[in-house]
């Protein structure tokens, strides 16, 4: 039987969808997505999500009319809410495109629909860092922020850095080309485990191993799948995501042997992200540290004593991370404040050409920096305003 400290977090399939008014592809891939989950449950694993990244918004809806879209992607939510899964329509502009129509239509999106995420480029392979996209991603989140409860739309909103095709994780999933498919998992408990008790000159060894050991299964059962149902597999992607019930910042704790943000937290991030870089399965995505503050009830509670900064979690994700993800701010940031931080990451994302990062900021009305947030989110914990320096 599986072991029972990880999840699979998501399985996502890729499909190019022609137009909005016709769901047929979506239709068919969600039934591959069914099969596939009853696989793995049949085998013993728990599927936490089933996902579809299609190809960008803007190549699909290539009219300016923007609102007119929005009474198709009703029907799509309507069709992924009713399936139990999630959408993401991709980026939503060209690149380095500013269109201030589009901040209507965002919140309208975001107001209207549950299961749909988006994203907007800020940084592009081969094209830099991508100032108008900037522009227009910081309007977006503070726009999204003042038209939902609390702030929590910003969930399904992010600024993509030089992110490739099929990353399975949302919001900044998208496809190109041939329907595929690939994996993420949830598993920072059994990374502490790993970690737990074992003398560190030989970390990364048993690391290594013991994510083998749970990784190959799984792809061994999504290579079947890909056989059976002729499509094609595109990998694990072997990011650390970790959930309310799995911490990551436990699991760098258990290496330094302090509060994570402490001396040392860079180097157990680097640790950790040089050895799930080089396992031996089939990879795709991130591959990078997952540190989302909202998700992680570790990270949130150094977040509520003030341990690290905003800036130190970009610097972390400059050895491992995947960027600035469900970070709590201040509900009056201005737009010009998060267009320098989305600055930061863009030009950090360019910096190391196979680095893709993304900002997933939650702005939350009414509150100030220092002051403690819930949410009604499952998916996120209580925490503290962070403050931008």
């Amino acid at each position: 039987m599986p072991d029972r400290n990880f999840v699979i977090r998501t399985i996502t399939a890729g499909v190019n969808l022609q137009n909005l008014a016709s769901i047929e592809e979506l239709i068919k891939i969600h039934q591959f997505l069914k099969e596939a989950k009853k696989t793995y449950e049949g085998k013993g694993y728990f599927v936490q999500t089933i996902r579809i990244a299609t190809n960008h918004f803007h190549e699909i809806w290539r009219e300016q009319e923007w609102m007119k879209s929005i009474e198709l992607l009703k029907i799509i939510d309507e069709f992924a809410v009713e399936n139990q899964i999630m959408i993401s329509i991709g980026q939503v502009l060209l690149p380095n495109v500013y269109d201030q129509k589009i901040l209507n239509w965002a919140t309208q999106l975001i107001e209207r629909t549950t299961n749909i995420s988006f994203s907007i480029p800020i940084s592009q392979f081969g094209r830099g860092i991508l100032p108008s996209s900037i522009k227009v991603a910081a309007e977006i989140m503070v726009a999204i922020s003042q038209h939902s409860p609390n702030g929590e739309g910003n969930f399904n909103f992010a600024a993509a850095a030089n992110c490739q095709p099929d990353i399975p994780y949302f919001p900044v999933a998208y496809h190109q080309g041939n329907p595929l498919f690939a994996i993420g998992l949830e598993y920072p408990n059994v990374l502490t485990r790993l970690i737990e008790n074992v003398p560190k000159d030989l970390l990364q060894e048993n690391i290594q191993a013991g994510l083998e050991e749970i990784m190959l299964p799984v792809e061994n059962i999504a290579l079947d799948l890909s056989e059976n149902y002729q499509l094609k597999y595109s990998g694990i992607d072997t990011s650390t995501a970790p959930g309310l019930k799995a911490s990551v910042g436990k699991s760098i704790e258990v290496i330094t042997g302090m509060p994570f943000g402490s001396a040392s937290t860079l180097q157990a991030c680097s640790l950790i992200t040089d050895t799930i870089k080089n396992l031996n399965v089939k990879t795709c995505g991130y591959c990078g540290l997952m540190l989302p503050v909202l998700e992680d009830e570790i990270l949130a509670k150094r977040a509520i004593e003030n341990r690290f900064s905003i800036q130190e979690l970009l610097l972390y994700s400059a050895v491992s991370g995947t960027g600035l993800d469900v970070v709590p701010i201040a509900g009056n940031t201005s737009v010009k404040k998060i267009e320098s931080l989305l600055s930061d990451v863009a030009a950090l994302s360019t910096k190391y050409v196979d680095k893709p990062l993304s900002a997933r900021l939650l702005l939350i009305p009414g509150k100030n920096e220092g002051d403690l947030v819930d949410f009604e989110n499952p998916y996120l914990t209580s925490s503290r305003i962070m403050k931008i320096d």
